[in-house]
Formats: C-alpha cells, structure tokens, sequence
C-alpha cells in the first residue's frame, strides 16, 4: 500500500475513516467513542499544512487509512492513526506509523513517536506495544503530553483507562 501526504480536498474522506473505524468501539460497550465526530476540516488542514498529515492509498489513489502528527516536547506525537475497517487486518496502521518513524529520523532530531491510548482495547496500546511503543510512567511525561492527557480527560476519556506511549527511534 502506498503512502504519501494528505491533498486538501481529502480531508472529508479522513472524517469518513474515522467515522468508520470508530464504530468498533460500539461493539465494545464504548458508544461514546464510535459517536465523537472527527476533528474539524480546519484542524486536519493544520496537520496537512504542517506536512504531518498522511495517506494510505488503495490502487485508485483513494485513501483508506490516514495517520496526523504534531511535534510534542520534542517527539512527534500521533494525533490519530485510522484505517477504515474495510482495510483492517492489513498492517496499515503499521505502515502508517513505520512511515512516520522513518520521516521522524530523516528529520534526524525526532528521538521518539508518542502517543496516548486506550489501555484495555485490543486495537489500541496492545497493539502499539507489538509495534514497539512501550507505556510511559506519569513521571516520564513531559508537559506536552499531560496537557494532552488534561484535555482528554475533560473530554470524557478517561471513562475508560488512557496510557501514554513511547516508541523510541
């Protein structure tokens, strides 16, 4: 699968992979996740512009998985990471963040990927951690990261257990 940057006239079909990918959680008793809506067209923009924001492409050039980045007490942190559930089970999302880690070191300044998560979903930190990011301790994490953590909780997040993670490069 290739993987190339975000063009702007995709962003509404990043909304829709997302809103896809999120329905999983409803057959988990996590309602609330598969019905929050995407970030805002402004916000996926932001990444694009940023040059953080990239595709997974099927043959036709559609994009069927989308991973967002932003730079975080000096790692690049993955914003959101979806594959839409059509293309799942096909190491995308791996591509995606395998991707992601090899720009970070191109840049040559990025010593590490974070990100935050659902602790006890399959698909979130057991599956970061086979893709070699492992949990970071409260006191490991710098003030970007817990800012991070304030927001989702006042989001409603940490109705269900959150873990930061670390992959290092």
């Amino acid at each position: 699968m290739r993987i190339r940057p975000v063009n702007t006239d995709e962003l509404p079909r990043l909304q829709d992979i997302e809103r896809a990918a999120g329905q999983c959680f409803r057959d988990i008793g996590m309602a609330r996740i598969a019905e929050d809506e995407p970030l805002p067209l402004g916000e996926l923009e932001r990444y694009r512009s940023d040059g953080l924001a990239w595709a997974a492409v099927d043959p036709a050039d559609v994009p069927v998985a989308y991973l967002i980045a932003e730079h975080v007490d000096g790692n690049l942190h993955v914003e959101q990471v979806s594959v839409h559930p059509d293309q799942a089970r096909r190491a995308i999302g791996r591509a995606l963040l395998d991707h992601l880690a090899a720009h970070a070191v191109a840049g040559g300044v990025v010593p590490a990927l974070t990100l935050t998560t659902f602790a006890d979903v399959p698909w979130n930190a057991p599956y970061y951690a086979r893709c070699g990011f492992h949990l970071l301790d409260d006191t490991e994490l710098g003030p970007g990261l817990r800012e991070i953590r304030r927001a989702e909780a006042a989001h409603g997040l940490d109705r269900w257990p959150r873990v930061c993670m670390r992959r290092d490069l």
